[in-house]
């Protein structure tokens, strides 16, 4: 008898995708934002992204208590994701601070990838904004240089586009898709993160609805709220798409597939929360930016959405009441 029933527990289709492939995509994505962050702000740049991403890695293994450093990659990725929301010169210990916190507090004390309930680099992000405000806000951050390697980039800093109407009007629409603006190493170039995202819908591993949902949310409230400074509503909308954190924090942070809802109605009510939040944040609060924590109240609300938008089963036995 050639054919054999055999019998195993769930689940029964399975995806050729593995955590390490899925991560190495992730990596590859990532890597025109990165190119790009070294292009406009020289070797200072590269070296935060290395720290943070051997700070990661090293800091797993050893709570793991492993020998392979890049093990399944997520480590990685988010050492990669947290040194793409710093700015471009930050000092060392800072870098290593705020990747230690992002394996540890962010994710491993959950239990390890995929038990974590936040994102874990947005989790280090906030970690040493809150700690380190004076470091990650105000006018520090370096104007772009493109291909300037060996320039100190720290000798001319000032503040984002999001700190006021004048700061946002001294730039194009084209220096912000390129990204020749001050801000953080992956933030500023809306044109390499569109191409690193491209990538990751091509091989399934994002879903339109939480980026759609997120971004067209902080569009509309940009056009009917943002007080049309920027060449109009519409100009205005478009401006706090590409400003800040929404591109990076739309594509890379907010589809985290342990930290988001798995239904295609709780994905779009995710993104438009997280768009929601980022806009009262910026046009009503106290900060000038507010993607990190919009991104970590939506991820802690992830279980309750989840639960409301189960889809209706059929075919099941009806309580008697």
């Amino acid at each position: 008898m050639d054919k054999k029933l055999v019998v195993s527990s769930s689940p029964h289709i399975r995806t050729i995708d593995s955590v390490q492939s899925v991560m190495t995509d992730v990596l590859i994505a990532l890597f025109p934002a990165a190119l790009m962050a070294v292009l406009l702000f020289g070797y200072k740049a590269l070296l935060t992204m290395l720290i943070s991403v051997v700070t990661a890695m090293v800091v797993e293994a050893l709570w793991l208590r492993k020998r392979d450093l890049f093990s399944d990659g997520s480590a990685a990725v988010t050492g990669l994701l947290f040194a793409m929301v710093l700015p471009p010169a930050p000092p060392w210990w800072l870098v290593v601070i705020g990747a230690a916190s992002s394996i540890i507090i962010g994710k491993q004390v959950y239990g390890g990838i995929g038990y974590n309930i936040f994102n874990p680099a947005l989790v280090g992000r906030a970690i040493v904004v809150m700690s380190w405000g004076t470091r990650m806000v105000g006018p520090i951050w370096p104007q772009p240089q493109p291909f300037a390697f060996t320039t100190d980039i720290s000798a001319v800093t000032m503040a984002t586009a999001l700190a006021g109407q004048q700061e946002a009007l001294s730039y194009s629409y084209a220096n912000y898709f390129i990204g020749t603006i001050p801000g953080c190493l992956g933030e500023t170039s809306a044109l390499a993160l569109l191409l690193g995202g491209a990538w990751l819908y091509y091989k399934g591993h994002i879903d339109w609805r939480i980026p759609g949902g997120f971004i067209g949310t902080v569009f509309l409230f940009g056009l009917l709220f943002g007080g049309g400074f920027y060449g109009g509503s519409f100009g205005t909308g478009l401006f706090h798409v590409l400003a800040g954190g929404v591109m990076i924090g739309a594509i890379y942070m907010a589809t985290d597939m342990v930290t988001t809802p798995v239904t295609t109605t709780g994905k779009l009510i995710f993104g438009i929360g997280c768009g929601l939040i980022t806009m009262l944040i910026r046009l009503w609060g106290s900060m000038p930016e507010g993607v990190t924590f919009a991104i970590l109240i939506m991820n802690g609300l992830t279980p309750i959405i989840d639960n409301f938008t189960i889809p209706q089963q059929f075919g099941g036995v009806k309580k008697s009441a």
